[in-house]
């Protein structure tokens, strides 16, 4: 991106030069929009986004917030972007544990853990993921019913109408206030560490002890801690229902994101110069000693980029969720399509949303590509 230092470099010519195509490009745009304006009116077709306010009549299968058929477009759009940013950052955390654990696996010197990270990574890399993900949604919905369902230490569910689990008894904005200080709390802690190590480490306290604080302070009264399910009938009572097609989702993208991060730590790993960690076998430090104080934070520096780049394509990835009815932004949008006929404005929607999740998501893998540079190389 040009600064203003380089703008005062540039010749008369190349400002000339630059103006002229920029607005070129405003008189496309302008004129392509007009012309869309045209077509529309010839056809009878209203724009704008006034159908926003309209009922929608619909439902859908997953949702963060209570929904009825008579939620507004507006909100059910907004719903809509909850769960693909749900789903999304579900996703990029567990997919990077996953993946640095198969990466350091690849990279191990035990031919049994390489080989089986290097069999991982082939399956689960050369598979489309919109095929894994349909696959495992086949093999949950031939789960057994309630009355048969898989049980886990009789606290956690799975049958073919989701996997029930036990769930803090506090509001989902508590929850999101938790998350929010957590975030908060790690940026700080990034900012003013000098080790990155810690500060994960550090942040990964706040988190627990924010949803500590928020889940006594908001508990309702009378009500235990945490809500165990129980089947009662035909059904499961209490505790929380992670839905055929979220579980289906989360793991499907985990899986096959993981499959790609691996190979990017273990590029990672393998770039860390030899003779550091034999000076650090030399010193006794144990094998998981010098993982953890030389490999990991040495190869950052090399993974960070590349692991950006993993991060943006799943949050994008969660837009297959289409071919299992899960309702993310992208089903949402095309369902409001059919039904209200606004095909324009939601893709424009559908555009914008996408373009300022990942746009926010890739300052911020800037930034901690700064924070890792070495001093003096930018």
């Amino acid at each position: 991106m040009l600064g203003w230092k380089d703008i005062r470099q540039m010749t008369a010519r190349e400002i000339a030069l630059q103006l002229g195509v920029i607005v070129l490009i405003v008189v496309i745009i302008v004129s392509a929009y007009q012309s869309a304006q045209y077509n529309l009116t010839r056809l009878g077709i209203t724009s704008g986004f006034s159908f926003l306010d309209r009922d929608t009549g619909w439902s859908y299968s997953f949702s963060l917030l209570e929904r009825s058929i008579d939620d507004t477009y507006r909100k059910t759009l907004l719903i809509g972007f909850l769960n693909t940013i749900f789903v999304g950052f579900i996703s990029i955390i567990f997919a990077t544990i996953l993946g640095f654990l198969i990466g350091t696996a690849r990279d191990s010197r035990n031919l049994g853990l390489s080989t089986a990270a290097s069999v991982y990574i082939q399956i689960f890399r050369n598979i489309p993921l919109i095929l894994q993900v349909v696959f495992l949604y086949a093999i949950l919905i031939h789960f057994p019913g309630p009355k048969q369902a898989y049980a886990l230490g009789d606290v956690i569910f799975m049958s073919n109408r989701g996997i029930m689990v036990p769930v803090f008894n506090m509001p989902l904005w508590s929850a999101g206030a938790a998350a929010g200080l957590s975030i908060l709390a790690g940026i700080v802690l990034f900012h003013v560490n000098k080790s990155m190590l810690r500060a994960a480490l550090l942040t990964l306290t706040a988190t627990v002890v924010a949803f500590a604080v928020m889940l006594l302070l908001t508990r309702p009264e009378g009500e235990p801690l945490i809500s165990v399910p129980f089947l009662k009938g035909l059904r499961f009572r209490e505790g929380g229902t992670i839905s055929v097609e979220l579980a289906a989702m989360i793991v499907g993208i985990v899986l096959y994101g993981a499959a790609y991060i691996g190979e990017v730590v273990r590029g990672g790993l393998a770039a860390v110069n030899k003779g550091i960690v034999e000076a650090g076998g030399s010193l006794g430090l144990s094998p998981f000693a010098i993982w953890w104080t030389l490999k990991v934070p040495m190869a950052l520096r090399s993974i960070v980029p590349p692991l950006g780049n993993q991060w943006i394509f799943i949050m994008k990835a969660t837009t297959v969720g289409v071919a299992i009815g899960f309702s993310d932004l992208f089903y949402i949008v095309s369902t409001s399509i059919t039904q209200s006929g606004q095909t324009l404005e939601l893709i424009g929607i559908l555009m914008g949303a996408f373009l300022m999740v990942n746009f926010a998501l890739a300052q911020a893998i800037n930034w901690l590509n700064r924070r890792l540079a070495l001093k003096g190389y930018g």
